[in-house]
């Protein structure tokens, strides 16, 4: 997987043969999402609206709602509420404003119960339309009040005057009286545009006006994050890690899974690969105690990145494999030779690759089968052999491990004559196909004397 790009097939191997271990992982990641939600208590949030009536610019809008917020509303709230330990400062990450469609400024309030919401909500909404209505002189500035009052009783009066005037020129008989009426008319008409634009610039006319449409609803259900959404992320959070690491471990493995780079490291050519129908045993390591059968549960004895087996021919197709790599050891060896097959202990597949490639042999060459453990590799000393031929499956061994091997073959005055990968297959029923042969799998061992076929 180093170099191939991720794809959801990938994801749904993953998936499919760690299924146990994420269903465990999102469980855990669900109690922690739990603890977590135990940490953060339970919050009601609700909302109560205020109509601004009149003709409002967004900018004023939201300079509103800013002044809904302000410190002085909240500690004004804060103090009417009465509650231990709850001051303005406390209040500001609980109460929020927003200047909605229709001239409403929506104030939301947040608290432990639904009635301490309700209450916030219905609070803070009260002392924003007083404090607004202070700002714009409402009952509190009597100077600033009774100046336009005063002035739209002098413009009544002098319209008044206005019009005993006009009837003091006369019926408009003469030009002078025309002229008088017109001029009188004209300011009559000046000093009522003057008081409509007096109304409309008089920001009391506008504000003081606020009202709080109603209480605010008792909410009935928690404000997000819920405690199910905290166990559900926690659930969530736990397999998605799982996932992105087994596909970060896949990625920085050094496990070789091409014949080319197996041959480099080991310095021999590969003769041929060859299938060994698909078993369960064949990957599951033969361990037992409390903790393989933990593993063995969770499914992490079996490597989740191996492809599916492909499916192979019957077993005369699969017999035509190893004969050919027996025809190959025959044309590179001189002579008859006695070769030394070495296996990686704890690959299955190559030891059941190995037993089926000795049966094949029979006496030419004559094969041994010798287990060597990666972590310490030894090979038995050169007796009358005159080559190794190493067998093994690809991906499970890395660069390091495969040199310890040549190393130790080269160590033992062995020559590497040849690599057989092997592989997995799902085998079809099998099928007559000339003569008859029945596998051995003789069993592994450094330095015994057992031979394939007849010495």
């Amino acid at each position: 997987m180093r170099d191939d790009t991720i794809r959801l097939v990938t994801i749904g191997r993953i998936i499919r043969r760690r299924r146990r271990l994420l269903a465990v992982l999102a469980a855990v990641g669900a109690l922690v999402g739990f603890g977590v939600s135990l940490v953060f208590p339970p919050r009601y949030t609700t909302s109560a609206s205020v109509l601004l009536p009149g003709a409002w610019e967004e900018r004023e809008l939201l300079t509103q709602a800013e002044i809904a917020t302000s410190s002085v509303v909240l500690d004004r709230a804060a103090a009417a509420l009465g509650w231990t330990g709850v001051g303005g400062i406390e209040l500001r990450d609980r109460v929020s404003a927003e200047a909605a469609d229709g001239n409403i400024v929506k104030i939301s309030g947040t608290a432990d119960t639904p009635e301490r919401a309700q209450r916030l909500s219905d609070q803070v909404a009260q002392q924003f339309v007083t404090f607004a209505a202070q700002i714009a002189g409402d009952g509190t500035d009597s100077e600033a009040t009774t100046g336009p009052e005063a002035l739209r009783q002098m413009v009544v009066q002098t319209n008044r005057r206005i019009t005993e005037l006009a009837d003091a020129a006369g019926p408009g008989q003469t030009v002078e009286s025309v002229q008088t009426r017109t001029e009188l008319a004209k300011l009559r008409t000046a000093l009522q545009e003057a008081i409509d634009k007096l109304d409309q610039a008089d920001p009391a006319a506008n504000q003081a006006s606020m009202v709080v449409m109603g209480s605010a609803t008792r909410p009935t259900g928690e404000a997000p994050p819920t405690r199910m959404q905290f166990v559900v992320a926690g659930a969530l959070l736990f397999f998605v890690l799982a996932v992105i690491g087994h596909l970060t471990a896949a990625r920085m493995s050094r496990r070789l899974r091409t014949e080319p780079e197996i041959a480099a490291v080991l310095g021999s050519a590969p003769l041929h690969t060859v299938d060994v129908p698909g078993e369960r045993s064949a990957h599951r390591p033969e361990v037992s105690g409390p903790r393989a059968r933990v593993r063995r549960f969770l499914g992490v004895d079996v490597r989740w990145d191996v492809p599916t087996p492909r499916t192979s021919g019957d077993e005369a197709g699969r017999q035509i494999r190893y004969r050919r790599v027996c025809a190959r050891l025959r044309d590179q060896l001189p002579a008859p030779r006695r070769l030394l097959v070495v296996v990686p202990d704890g690959d299955e597949i190559a030891r059941r690759a190995a037993g089926q490639l000795v049966a094949e042999a029979e006496s030419d060459p004559l094969l041994r089968v010798v287990g060597v453990s990666v972590s310490q590799p030894m090979v038995p000393d050169r007796d009358d052999e005159s080559g190794a031929l190493v067998v093994l499956s690809a991906g499970n061994w890395t660069a390091g491990e495969l040199t310890g091997i040549a190393e130790a073959c080269a160590d033992a005055g062995h020559e590497v004559v040849g690599i057989v990968v092997a592989g997995t297959v799902r085998a079809r029923p099998a099928r007559s196909a000339g003569r008859p042969r029945v596998a051995a799998t003789p069993a592994l061992a450094v330095g015994d004397d057992a031979r394939g076929g007849s010495g």
